[in-house]
């Protein structure tokens, strides 16, 4: 089987901007000059990504490369336990209110165990499932696999994925990554690059909201 290198670029740029949001979320979080509305955003975003994400790594990524490396099943198994713990701190984070400046605190401490969760979850995946993509998984079964999730991914603030690929990935792995729109879709990139790009300037401080 040829090494499969696009599987490993689209992927760890996917990591990359799950870092990168998860931080950002739990700086935002106290900074007084973002506006709470954005904040609920970023973490309807967040969560239903992430959510979205590892569902589609256990019941389809994970069993797809069980299928030609069983000697992989179990560390795939220990990743989707540390999925079921992720998915309780995104529970929590989900519940905390955030409607006035008061709850803030708390959202940045629910915001912060999502985070410390993606991070070392993350540092404990790579090493598994980069070389399980370069070695087992070939190209068409990566390009069916992608466009599946694409095609089932969650659309609220979709726009923001375009801003997180944009801080994270050069721009040729961000045009590898979104080649995977449909071709609909990809007329509207420009639109959502620079709808993100305000949005993740207010977050970030250096615009005002």
């Amino acid at each position: 089987m040829s090494t499969n290198t696009d599987a490993v670029v689209e992927t760890r740029l996917i990591h990359a901007f799950h870092r990168r949001a998860t931080t950002l979320l739990t700086e935002a979080a106290l900074r007084p000059s973002v506006p709470l509305s954005a904040l609920a955003e970023l973490r309807e975003f967040l969560v239903k990504n992430l959510r979205h994400h590892h569902e589609t790594e256990d019941h389809q990524l994970w069993p797809l490369i069980a299928a030609v490396a069983p000697e992989a099943a179990a560390q795939l198994a220990v990743l989707s336990e540390e999925h079921d713990e992720l998915d309780a701190a995104l529970d929590t984070l989900e519940a905390t209110p955030s409607r006035e400046d008061g709850d803030r605190p708390g959202l940045q401490r629910a915001a912060e165990a999502v985070r410390a969760l993606v991070h070392r979850h993350l540092e404990h995946e790579e090493p598994v499932l980069f070389p399980a993509l370069r070695e087992h998984i070939s190209p068409e079964e990566w390009t069916a696999f992608s466009r599946e999730v694409v095609a089932t991914s969650p659309t609220a603030a979709a726009h923001l994925i375009v801003g997180f690929l944009d801080q994270v990935g050069t721009p040729e792995e961000v045009a590898l990554v979104l080649s995977g729109l449909p071709e609909p879709a990809q007329r509207f990139v420009p639109v959502m690059r620079d709808q993100a790009h305000a949005a993740l300037a207010v977050l970030s401080g250096s615009k005002e909201g």
